[in-house]
């Protein structure tokens, strides 16, 4: 594991410990959470916006027909 250091104003660190504290956890172990999710959100907008993309030039379609799963849609037999 790497170390980090960053630069935080005092107060803030000091109400960042304090809820930590009530918690039970630690600074640390939020920031890390924190670093995880932030990186987590940007792999899935990129795979988003791939998958968007992906459906914009495909050339397979519905010809005009629901997809499955419609709920809307009303089965003739």
């Amino acid at each position: 594991m790497t170390n980090l250091t960053l630069a935080i104003d005092d107060h803030l660190l000091h109400r960042a410990r304090v809820r930590a504290a009530e918690e039970e956890t630690s600074v640390n172990a939020v920031v890390r959470e924190m670093l995880a999710s932030y990186s987590a959100v940007d792999r899935l907008d990129a795979a988003r916006r791939r998958l968007i993309a992906l459906s914009v030039s495909s050339a397979a379609g519905s010809g005009g027909r629901p997809i499955a799963g419609d709920l809307s849609v009303n089965v003739v037999e």
